[in-house]
């Protein structure tokens, strides 16, 4: 069995329960909410169209994008109200999942309620039914096939959705996309995508029963489907180990260098007897807010990357500089502490193939700017909308003849193919040497450094103990390390597993 496989299927269990207890709770969230708004929305029309364009609304936004909304939203109610609100995490997710849940519901329930034939509803008024006798022993049995249809379809498209709330910090399925994803393991996404699938059909089928049950009449039909979702959903919960009172949240980004890094983190708490969780696949803004506001305890960042998106610098001094002055800065305005640096530089750099940099002549930033109306420009995700782009583009006035952004994986296959000239690539990433491409020099200085930094939460940064178990990271790591490192996981043959790549570097 390879090490991929064996680490995916070590992992899936506890994934598996996570995704279980997401999905399961917006889903019995979006029932408990949209039946109610659907029985008020069948008598009242003035109700019902409003009602279904804010759930139409929801569904018009992408998932990722609705996951990534709620956690500065609930940043600034918690800052607001004093409320101690997690931002990242399960609640972020479930409120986020909740509403994604609702239209299949409300639709199906408002439209299931007001179909029935009206002769029935005379019938039950004629009988003395009152208001809700009627809606409770006539109305909701005849509606619920189709009611139960609508929350059949929103299990479905929840289960889906969750994986994507791994971006936002909380543990689902998505770990094993993500990751594999970017490190090109396929095995982890198969598994993913597989396990994912497979629980989605699972509750589909179990609430098929039910539903079949309920419109053939047939009570132990039905009630063995919800003894079965039951089960599952309580199976869930023993399992689902929330953020227990000291544990260690270990953070990541989305590219290969932090999966290894945080492994390393991870190894060196553990050893030193901390209970740990990751939570990996977060955006820049996210991490750090994430860590000052203590959602996470500890990660890795990069000078400039903190200088100009956290600090709003635009002036590019020294590293040494930029170390200092993001310590002081960063522990006064948020409590977050630079514990120091690893030892090498993962600065942005734009790259071309060698070959292709030879035949036009271009060696610096500023002979790219003559010919970058004829060439194509891949970035990661970030690149472009950050403000390292906006100060290199304007220094040396670059403009492309296409720009797209790329997973940072892809963004590599998009050189090697020849679908791009250019690419934003990261100056420790392995490929580079791999693929023969060439760095551009930056004579204007526009980009600034990016050294790795370790940064420590508000709470961690006054635990002598805990800062004790991380130093030895510090000056540790050099660049050329660091690349082979990388090039461990990113490469086409002989793959390693980022925790094997962090156990390499740990040895030396």
């Amino acid at each position: 069995m390879s090490p991929a496989l064996t680490e995916s299927l070590a992992e899936l269990p506890a994934l598996l329960r996570a995704h279980m207890l997401l999905g399961g709770s917006a889903v019995a969230i979006g029932v408990l909410v949209g039946v109610p708004l659907a029985i008020i929305g069948s008598e009242c029309r003035r109700v019902a169209t409003p009602l279904l364009a804010f759930a139409g609304l929801i569904q018009t936004i992408p998932a990722l994008a609705l996951l990534a909304l709620f956690y500065p939203l609930l940043l600034l109610i918690g800052r607001g109200t004093g409320l101690p609100l997690p931002a990242l995490g399960f609640l972020p997710a479930l409120i986020a999942l909740a509403l994604y849940a609702l239209l299949p519901i409300l639709r199906n329930g408002i439209a299931a309620l007001k179909g029935l034939d009206p002769a029935i509803v005379e019938a039950a008024n004629g009988i003395g039914m009152t208001r809700w006798q009627r809606l409770w022993l006539v109305e909701l049995p005849l509606g619920a096939p189709v009611m139960l249809a609508g929350i059949r379809t929103a299990s479905v498209w929840t289960i889906g959705a969750a994986t994507l709330a791994t971006t936002v910090g909380q543990p689902s399925l998505g770990n094993l996309i993500f990751s594999g994803l970017q490190t090109e393991s396929w095995v982890r996404v198969l598994v993913g995508c597989g396990a994912s699938a497979l629980l989605a059909l699972s509750v589909d089928a179990m609430l098929a029963l039910i539903e079949h049950g309920v419109a053939k009449r047939s009570k132990p039909l039905w009630l063995s489907g919800l003894g079965l979702l039951i089960a599952a959903m309580v199976l869930t919960i023993p399992f689902a180990r929330g953020e227990s009172a000291g544990t260690v949240i270990i953070g990541a980004k989305n590219f290969s260098e932090q999966y290894i890094l945080a492994s390393m983190i991870e190894d060196r708490l553990k050893a030193a007897g901390y209970r740990t969780e990751r939570r990996d696949d977060l955006g820049s803004a996210v991490a750090y807010r994430a860590l000052a506001a203590g959602d996470i305890d500890v990660y890795v960042d990069y000078g400039g990357t903190l200088w100009a998106n956290v600090l709003g610098r635009k002036d590019n001094p020294p590293a040494t500089s930029v170390r200092q002055q993001l310590n002081e800065a960063l522990a006064r305005r948020d409590g977050v502490r630079v514990l120091g640096a690893l030892g090498f530089e993962n600065a942005y750099a734009l790259a071309m193939p060698r070959s292709e940099a030879a035949r036009l002549g271009v060696t610096t930033l500023g002979d790219l700017a003559g010919v970058a109306p004829k060439l194509r420009f891949a970035s990661d995700i970030e690149f472009l909308t950050r403000p390292e782009w906006r100060a290199v583009a304007s220094a040396y006035g670059l403009r492309f003849a296409d720009q797209r952004p790329y997973n940072p994986t892809f963004m590599y296959h998009a050189v090697a193919e020849g679908s791009a000239d250019v690419i934003s690539a990261f100056s420790s990433d392995g490929r580079i040497a791999a693929l023969d491409l060439v760095t551009l020099t930056d004579p204007k200085h526009a980009l600034p450094s990016y050294e790795a930094l370790l940064l420590l939460s508000p709470a961690r940064a006054r635990d002598g103990r805990f800062a004790a178990t991380l130093q030895p990271l510090i000056a540790s790591i050099s660049i050329d390390r660091m690349r082979k490192a990388i090039l461990m996981v990113d490469r086409d043959a002989d793959k390693r597993t980022p925790a094997e790549a962090a156990a390499w570097l740990e040895k030396r």
